[in-house]
This record gives structure tokens, sequence and C-alpha cells, in this order.
């Protein structure tokens, strides 16, 4: 079947309707968006159809989670992964951000240690201040040379561990760098959080997007069937199906006593489950193989064509993105934006009227994150902008 990923699709005026989109409208007009990771491509086709098909249907009433979307997930899960979850394990939630912060008041003290890493996704550096935890901070070691990649610090995360260190937040693929974990810094991690007792919430939204052929995502409580227990794995459709605004997504949780913790403390504080979005990624799950096959290779042309681009910037590096489609830029030593400061975000904002994510609320001042995810005429105009300010 042949998807289009090709033809733009307009966002910020549909036909003359009034649906704001962050990603099209935060900015202005004149600004060509590649910052929020929504991708600017029509979902499958058959999550469409499910979606007309209960549209139709005329009534929006309080619904349950379908036993057919549960075993959906746990039939991907055994296909994709190897991993054999099963349907009681799931709690459907409005969102992994909202998941994050439950997570903390669930299963941590006040004031206890949350722990992530950093340049992360910024809702991560959040989480601790805003339930009342003590937030804790360990930074990857970055390339030590351009076309080298960003690598798990060790070191640096152990060192960060204090006794009051209770939960980790970690995210694989890593989201801004596209990095898969080698099997070697996973290993260290699991020693490590054995050692120091700690609880995992593992942020793996973009595992269905690993970009280089033939890879396959591991899940972290699968590859450590040791430390299932302590691990609560978030899934949801959300970036490989295009489905961010239906706001639902999968805390996936085998021990029973932190899934019992997790659900009685996300009572009132969550809504019941949309149930648009329950019936999207039920199809999605069922039937978006083929167009995720066709998005992947779309990915791949437009990493390709990034790198090229990017080649020609001085002092622009790019983190080689192994999923998801993002790519994470060091504009530090680019001589184009030598008086930026450290808001290159905001220089390319003004100069080259190109939105991207300020690599400030990851953590890490001088970079930037950009979004591939778009038709490739959008993200040529959008480089030939950028060039014009950075190209030398």
């Amino acid at each position: 079947m042949d998807f289009d990923f090709a033809t733009p699709v307009e966002r910020r005026h549909p036909s003359g309707a009034d649906w704001p989109s962050q990603k099209w409208h935060r900015y202005g007009e004149d600004i060509l968006p590649l910052w929020v990771a929504d991708m600017d491509f029509r979902s499958p086709p058959a999550v469409i159809e499910a979606l007309h098909a209960r549209v139709d249907h005329g009534v929006f009433g309080y619904g349950l989670v379908p036993d057919g979307l549960r075993r959906a997930l746990c039939d991907w899960s055994a296909e994709h992964y190897g991993w054999a979850i099963e349907p009681g394990w799931q709690l459907w939630l409005p969102g992994v951000v909202p998941a994050l912060h439950m997570a903390s008041l669930a299963l941590t003290e006040p004031g206890e240690g949350v722990l992530t890493v950093t340049p992360i996704y910024p809702p991560f550096l959040q989480v601790a201040e805003r339930t009342g935890r003590l937030p804790q901070q360990a930074a990857m070691r970055p390339p030590q040379a351009p076309g080298g990649e960003w690598r798990l610090d060790l070191e640096a995360l152990e060192a960060a561990i204090t006794s009051e260190t209770r939960l980790l937040l970690w995210c694989q693929p890593h989201n801004p760098t596209g990095r898969v974990w080698r099997t070697e810094e996973l290993d260290g991690l699991a020693a490590l959080v054995e050692r120091h007792d700690l609880i995992v919430v593992s942020d793996e939204l973009h595992c269905d997007l690993l970009l280089d052929e033939g890879a396959r995502h591991r899940p972290l409580a699968a590859a450590y069937p040791a430390l299932a227990e302590r691990i609560l794995t978030l899934w949801a459709p959300s970036k490989t199906f295009n489905l961010a605004g239906l706001t639902a997504a999968c805390a996936i949780i085998p021990d029973a006593g932190m899934r019992r913790r997790y659900a009685a403390l996300a009572k009132g504080l969550q809504p019941d489950g949309n149930v648009l979005g329950l019936v999207a990624a039920e199809a999605a799950y069922r039937h978006g193989e083929p167009w995720r096959q066709a998005l992947l290779e779309t990915l791949r042309g437009h990493r390709a064509r990034l790198e090229e681009r990017i080649a020609g910037w001085p002092g622009v590096t790019l983190a080689w993105p192994a999923a998801t489609y993002l790519a994470w830029l060091d504009l530090r030593q680019a001589p184009a934006l030598r008086d930026a400061g450290n808001s290159p975000q905001r220089a390319l904002l003004e100069r080259a009227g190109v939105a991207l994510s300020d690599g400030a609320d990851f953590g890490w001042p001088g970079f930037v994150r950009l979004n591939f995810g778009t038709t490739a005429t959008q993200l040529e105009a959008a480089l030939d902008r950028l060039e014009a300010v950075l190209g030398g």
C-alpha cells in the first residue's frame, strides 16, 4: 500500500477551520516550525477509518479501556520486542508527562530524590520540583570529536546518587540525542539500579522509531527481568503514529504492589480514558505496521538529507540519531552565532525564521533540537533558511 509522506498538510489554516496547532501557531505566520515532537504527516488510514466509525456512533460518554486494545498491545510487544506482557499489567493514561509526575508522587516520599540524565526531554527536569521531591541530575558524556556519539557516563550517574535518591527517570531511545543505548551501557545502568535500590520509570516512547536497518528495541524490563519488579515502562502510539493530540499512553507495571500504588494515586488526578484516543491506539497497534515501515523509510531519507546539509555549516555538529525524528545539534562553535550567547534557538528564530527547541530547556545551553518529521518540501525550505544564516 502506498502512503503519502510527501504532500504538505495545511495545519495553520485548514480550510478555514479554527484548529490551533501548538507547533504551527506558537511562533507566528512567517515561522517554519521544526520544534515540538509531532509530525506533519497524516496518521495511518486505518486509524482515521476507526475514528470515523467511532465518531459516526455519535455518543461519547465515559468509556473503558477495551479488552481488544490490551490484547493488541500484548501482541505488539511480543512481536516487536519479544516481551510477553500481560493485559493486567497495563494502566492506560492521558499522557506520558502526567505519568512521570504521578510516578514521582506514587513511588517516592516528599524529600526523596528524583534523578535523571541530561540532556533530557524538558518535563523530566520539572518532575521533582513540581511534586515536592529533590531534583538530582547527572550529565551524559558529549562526543569527544565530530561524528562521535553521546555516551552514558556511569561514573557521573553514580556520583549523583545520594542516600535520598529513590527514583530514576530514564529515556530509551534517548530524547533529544536519538541514542539507542549500547548493551554495556545498559548493563552498567542495571547494576547501578540494583546496587542503590532504585525504582526506574523508563520512557520508551520512541521505541518503534529505530532508524537503522535491522535494529530492534529491547525494553529495559525485558532485558533485565530480575529488575522488572522495580521498572515502570511508558509506551504510547503518539510518536510512532502521530497521535499526540489524542492523549493515550500506557504504563506497563509487572509488579502488582507498584501497580496498585500507582493506580490508587492516579484516582482523581487524571481523567478517564479518551474514548477516541483508545480507539486510535488499538487501530494503530492492530493495523498500523505497513504505515510505520513506510514512515521509517521516509525518516531515513530525511536523516540522510539533514546530515548532508549540516555538513556544510561551519562549527555545527549533528548527533547522529539512531532513533526518533529528532536531531540534536551543537551550535556552540558556529561562527555565525558568536553573538548569540546561550540562546542560538532565539537567534535562529529571529534571523532564519525557523523555530527549533532550545537546548537550555533540556539542560544544555548552546544546543538545539530539530524535528525532521515533516515533508521533504517543508524540511528543505527550513534548511534553506537555516543555511542562509549558518552556511558561512
